[in-house]
């Protein structure tokens, strides 16, 4: 896949400056402090025992524009350009900036009515100046600190201009996510809506990039506060059901919870189990799994399951399936056969890479 451009509307730019660090589930908080302000992100390593640290940069972003396009809502956001890496299986490959790269597009897609990201959608953008085609890409799904999952890559401009810029919609279910409860039968067809963008020396201007003090310490950055929707997890104890408990992962943390019924839109029935995977800081959805579990009962096993894609207004980004009546003292083993499949901002690429199994009691 390749990437292009950001956009913005003709209108003013807002510019984001926040920042800071918060803490895990359990764990003390951490703060990031102003160095030098840089035009491209920090080049400096990250930690090597593979969990997630603070990235080593914080830039400045700048909202491009927002459109409509069908139920979804598309933001664009852009920012200096950094390298990044893509995820093959369980092989992660770095995309370095390249000399001719301007700006870091970051796409978000959302419903308009619940204002919640909907990851899996898929996303293009095709680029045209003056009626002239520029670039017509697929950009990729990707995760960060400051945005948690959203569409993103580095683009060269080929110069000063006003551009047209039609970003495309996929559809959930044609992407391998099931929808339920007041989301069945939505986001089923994709939409394309059209943004205006400039490129200029204002916005050129606009951006920037510093390093950030503890760089490279276990934390993370907050995320960015810019009107956009950050895709966040549920917090465990607003989820519907009986917790089962929370468990730890590659430093991925997945909370399980269990329904008596499943969610409308499931096909069986039993008892639901729902399975949430979010960062360690800031519950961030992490998308792009697969996961499977399997319930044991003494030295029988009652069920082995593949976990569902879904989405669900009160139970948020998951992965589920129904189980037969469990019992207390039943086992439930969770297991991550695909790692997220989704490319990585610094601070993520170490982790949700090898991710050993999990088990928790009933």
């Amino acid at each position: 896949m390749d990437r292009r451009r950001y956009l913005r509307r003709g209108v003013g730019l807002s510019v984001a400056l926040f920042a800071g660090c918060s803490s895990p589930d359990t764990g003390s908080a951490t703060t990031d402090s102003g160095g030098t302000t840089t035009t491209t992100t920090s080049t400096a390593g990250s930690t090597d025992d593979g969990g997630v640290y603070v990235q080593t940069f914080l830039e400045e972003m700048a909202m491009a524009g927002r459109t409509r396009a069908g139920e979804y809502e598309v933001a664009l956001l852009f920012t200096v350009p950094h390298r990044f890496w893509t995820v093959t299986g369980e092989e992660r490959s770095v995309v370095p900036i390249d000399d001719d790269d301007a700006v870091h597009l970051m796409a978000v897609v959302w419903d308009r009515e619940t204002r919640t990201v909907l990851p899996g959608t898929g996303l293009s953008v095709e680029v045209n100046r003056a009626g002239r085609l520029i670039s017509e890409e697929v950009i990729y799904p990707m995760l960060s600190q400051r945005m948690g999952f959203h569409y993103g890559g580095n683009f060269p401009l080929p110069g000063d201009d006003t551009y047209t810029v039609d970003v495309s919609v996929g559809a959930l279910p044609e992407n391998g996510v099931r929808t339920t409860g007041a989301f069945g039968g939505r986001f089923a067809d994709p939409a394309t809506g059209t943004i205006d963008l400039e490129y200029s020396p204002a916005t050129r201007a606009s951006v920037s990039s510093r390093d950030v003090d503890q760089g490279g310490s276990p934390g993370a950055l907050a995320p960015m506060e810019m009107g956009v929707p950050v895709g966040r997890a549920p917090e465990a104890s607003a989820l519907p059901g009986e917790s089962v408990g929370t468990a730890r992962s590659g430093d991925a943390r997945f909370v399980e919870t269990l329904l008596d019924d499943p969610p409308t839109g499931v096909n069986g029935t039993g008892p639901y189990l729902a399975v949430s995977p979010r960062t360690p800081y800031n519950r961030l959805d992490i998308p792009g799994m697969g996961l499977s579990a399997s319930l044991t009962r003494g030295d029988s096993t009652v069920a082995d399951e593949a976990l569902t894609r879904t989405l669900d207004p009160n139970l948020g980004y998951h992965h589920g399936t129904t189980l037969p009546a469990t019992e207390s003292g039943d086992r439930l083993r969770v297991r991550v056969e695909t790692p997220p499949q989704v490319a990585r901002h610094e601070g993520y690429e170490r982790a949700f890479l090898e991710m050993p199994d999990m088990e928790l009691q009933l």
